[in-house]
């Protein structure tokens, strides 16, 4: 697996999916309860998924889509989900978790916010999984298709190439 450190950061790109390939089908529940599907439900959409695979890991989730959120939050053609991947025997704390996730996140930021209960070692094998407390990131095209991947905590020097990356897919459009 190639890795490579991006200068001055902490984000790390990292070798998993394959770009080009079509998302995995990754399914849970949307915070507000609907049923979740990705990548159709970002169909048509630039989306940014910001999984995290441990409680600490909701940090530079939380990083990246407060940053995310703030320079793309008006534009229709683009999403984000932040994806909590819950495995082993906390999926049996399911209605305490998704209650307690459903009272820290405001009505309106409950759509973007997916909790996935099992399936985490296929998920940690196609991220690259190294830092169980770090942010996994994977940018889709419209299409569902994979056009980057990346992990780590929040830092700007890697956000202003992930924002590049999306105003680019964008403008292919």
């Amino acid at each position: 697996m190639k890795t490579l450190l991006l200068a001055a950061s902490t984000a790390t790109l990292v070798a998993g999916m394959q770009i080009g390939q079509r998302l995995p089908l990754l399914e849970g529940e949307f915070l507000s309860g609907r049923a979740a599907a990705l990548p159709q439900a970002a169909s048509g959409r630039v989306a940014l998924l910001l999984l995290g695979f441990t409680y600490r890991s909701r940090f530079p989730v939380e990083a990246w889509a407060a940053r995310f959120r703030r320079d793309f939050a008006g534009d229709p053609r683009v999403a984000f989900y932040e994806i909590p991947l819950i495995g082993g025997m906390a999926r049996l704390g399911k209605w305490f978790i998704d209650s307690g996730m459903r009272r820290g996140t405001p009505p309106a930021d409950q759509e973007n916010v997916i909790t996935v209960y099992g399936g985490t070692a296929a998920w940690k094998r196609r991220v690259g999984f190294r830092d169980p407390d770090a942010a996994y990131l994977v940018l889709i095209g419209p299409d569902g298709r994979v056009e980057r991947q990346s992990a780590g905590a929040f830092a700007e020097e890697p956000y202003q190439a992930l924002r590049a990356q999306v105003l680019e897919i964008l403008a292919r459009q």
